[in-house]
């Protein structure tokens, strides 16, 4: 069976930090853009970071650029996500997603695989 699982969300005050991971099981993830992306409650899903297959390119929203991080390490088959100085409107579901297209996940559209997700509550 094909799938991505999300680990690592939490509680955390304001400011602190969380590593959210996205590990593939039932296939290898070296082929694959992976993507992060978060919904908050009754608000519309939105992309947060991009890597490609190599690592070498990634691609940041602007609300998270110098916060979060996207890497990966294809021998242990797992994205990552660094999320530091985090703040309440951080809070959200964040879903891992595969797609073998940059610009498909730059866009946030036709994507493969998804995640089921893990919850980030970022509050005092």
């Amino acid at each position: 069976q094909l799938q991505l699982v999300e680990s690592g969300g939490g509680l955390v005050q304001p400011g602190g930090s969380l590593r959210l991971s996205c590990a593939a099981s039932g296939f290898t993830l070296d082929r694959y853009v992976i993507g992060w992306f978060r919904q908050a409650p009754g608000k519309e899903r939105e992309g947060v970071s991009c890597i490609n297959s190599s690592g070498v390119s990634t691609d940041v929203t602007d609300s998270v650029k110098g916060r979060f991080t996207i890497s990966r390490d294809n021998a242990k088959n797992t994205v990552y996500l660094q999320m530091n100085s985090l703040k309440p409107e951080d809070t959200a579901v964040y879903y891992c997603a595969a797609t073998p297209s940059f610009r498909q996940c730059v866009l946030g559209v036709g994507m493969d695989y998804w995640g089921k997700g893990t919850q980030v509550t970022v509050s005092v």
